[in-house]
């Protein structure tokens, strides 16, 4: 008589973060899962060791890499914990500044996670229309620091600029007719505020649209509801943070329960679920896309009527204007050793911790006094999520491992580090 026994499956890559990055053995009794083992590592990219050997200002691009879908939010983490070693005081404005694009950011990544899941699991338009809302949001990002994804605009001691006063434009083009561009360009004629404060304006609308083609469709519930679920007590026990921990009915939120920046002047809300399954996680990030858009309106009319210093006048720390490295020695010099040698922090550690729209963030460092992090130690907020993947998915069917990954959100540059 033939032996029955369980098979082993590779699987993956399947998320558009895990781009065969993420080797996923399955151990299958037909097609039931009884056990899933995640291979990680084959990104691994050293970010924190790289970090050692390169000036505190020059490891700041490098935080936009570790989640290329939540950059702003990375390099938050880093600069607060310099600041907090250094004693750095923070204009108020930058700190606007750096909460609204905060929140720019979780609109951005919760937006592709969005996109990601639904196509994951069989529903091609949310991509397209979420894809649609995020190239609004790309262009504050090119606005502000002149790149797309990696922006290096949080610096220590504020943001490298203020917010601009007018918004890049389209133009002409053979693929582009006089009519078309005009009706492109009809919001951005004022400032970048002015950009923004007409996007939170409309996005409400273009979350109802999200909510109507999946929140009561009964192909996603069938696919999402009481899949994956996670209790309370285990989700602490698991060290989940973030939408997955909010999921689960707890509302763990460092915007609220450890404020930073000007979070604790702000009113928003913190969506829980009750279920604690992939249908709830859903909601919850639904409801926090909401939530942010709520904050940016108030960091827009804060904004408009404050205007102020975005960076420290410490120029051990930051740079001098342009004009003032042009027409002042002094000042020069303290342009060229910032760039050059970089800045000195004093010796000891500290602990920075943000609300990453994945979950907790926060970057370990510590100095010894020198111009260069002696070690610098990321925590970041997928990992502890990857790493309950057998326990979310056994006894699940194999079509069930496409709804647990994407509900988690994870982007491997974090995971591998």
């Amino acid at each position: 008589m033939a032996e029955i026994r369980n098979y082993t499956l590779n699987f993956g890559p399947q998320h558009p973060a895990a781009h065969g990055v993420l080797r996923l053995v399955l151990e299958m009794d037909g097609e039931v899962i009884m056990r899933a083992d995640p291979h990680i590592g084959l990104l691994h990219r050293a970010t924190e060791k790289l970090a050692e050997n390169k000036t505190f200002i020059q490891s700041v691009p490098y935080m936009d890499r570790l989640d290329y879908v939540s950059m702003m939010v990375n390099e938050h983490a880093y600069v607060m914990a310099i600041e907090r070693l250094a004693g750095i005081e923070v204009p108020i404005r930058a700190q606007y500044i750096r909460v609204m694009f905060d929140e720019i950011t979780r609109i951005l990544n919760h937006l592709l996670w969005l996109g990601a899941h639904a196509l994951d699991i069989g529903a091609m338009t949310v991509f397209l229309y979420a894809f649609r809302e995020r190239e609004d949001l790309m262009d504050c990002y090119e606005a502000v620091s002149g790149a797309r994804l990696h922006a290096a605009y949080y610096r220590p001691g504020g943001v490298y600029r203020d917010l601009p006063d007018a918004m890049p434009q389209y133009e002409p083009s053979p693929y582009r007719t006089a009519r078309t561009v005009a009706r492109l360009n009809e919001n951005r004629q004022g400032s970048l505020l002015d950009f923004i404060e007409d996007f939170s304006s409309r996005f409400p609308r273009y979350v109802d649209e999200y909510e109507t083609l999946l929140t009561d469709n009964r192909i996603w519930k069938q696919r999402t509801v009481g899949i994956g679920v996670v209790t309370p007590e285990r989700a602490l026990q698991l060290g989940f943070s973030g939408p997955m921990i909010r999921g689960s009915g707890l509302a763990w939120d460092l915007r609220k329960k450890a404020p930073y920046e000007v979070y604790d002047r702000l009113d928003f809300d913190i969506p829980v679920g009750t279920n604690g399954d992939c249908y709830d996680r859903y909601l919850v990030r639904i409801e926090e896309l909401r939530q942010s858009n709520r904050i940016i309106r108030q960091c827009i009319d804060w904004l408009r009527a404050n205007p102020g210093p975005v960076i420290t006048d410490n120029q051990k720390v930051a740079p001098p204007s342009r004009v003032g490295m042009k027409s002042n020695m002094e000042d020069l010099i303290h342009h060229f050793k910032l760039f050059t040698e970089g800045m000195h922090v004093p010796e000891g550690e500290a602990y920075a911790a943000v609300e990453h729209p994945k979950g907790e963030f926060a970057i370990y460092l510590v100095s010894d006094g020198a111009n260069k992090p002696y070690r610098l130690k990321i925590r970041a907020p997928g990992f502890p999520h990857l790493q309950a993947m057998d326990e979310m998915s056994k006894g699940h069917m194999l079509a069930d491992v496409v709804a647990i990954i994407g509900t988690m959100d994870i982007v491997f540059g974090e995971i591998d580090r």
